[in-house]
């Protein structure tokens, strides 16, 4: 068995709108397809990022995921950037709230953390 990359991660948005424009307008991702799906009474929009894809999904009323950072599943979604500092700024300047700069004891690199409109952790890891 063999696996090649991660194709995407689902992200499931309380506010279809308000989390197509914080992707695509404040992160700057390029949208692939925008589809409505009227069985399902939700959108799915496919985001590219490098070689991988984001899904962001809409349903009605989805129910509240626990939000503890140490409980058991996926505990955030990290970005892979050149330097940290210049887009905590650009982020910043859009109005996202960002933690500060810390480095990894392990790898010397630099990380920070921000979320989307949901409380969604995003971490953003310095390349170099």
């Amino acid at each position: 068995m063999k696996l090649n990359a991660i194709h995407h991660a689902a992200i499931i948005a309380s506010d279809y709108q308000k989390s197509k424009l914080f992707y695509t307008e404040l992160l700057g991702l390029t949208i692939i397809r925008e589809v409505y799906r009227e069985e399902r009474k939700s959108y799915k929009l496919d985001l590219k990022i490098g070689q991988s894809q984001i899904e962001l999904f809409s349903f009605p009323d989805p129910p509240k995921r626990v939000n503890g950072p140490e409980a058991v599943g996926l505990r955030h979604l990290c970005f892979e950037v050149d330097h940290v500092d210049e887009v905590k700024r650009d982020l910043e300047m859009k109005g996202v709230e960002v933690e500060e700069i810390r480095v990894d004891p392990y790898t010397e690199k630099r990380f920070t953390f921000f979320k989307d409109p949901d409380g969604l952790p995003l971490e953003l890891y310095e390349k170099e």
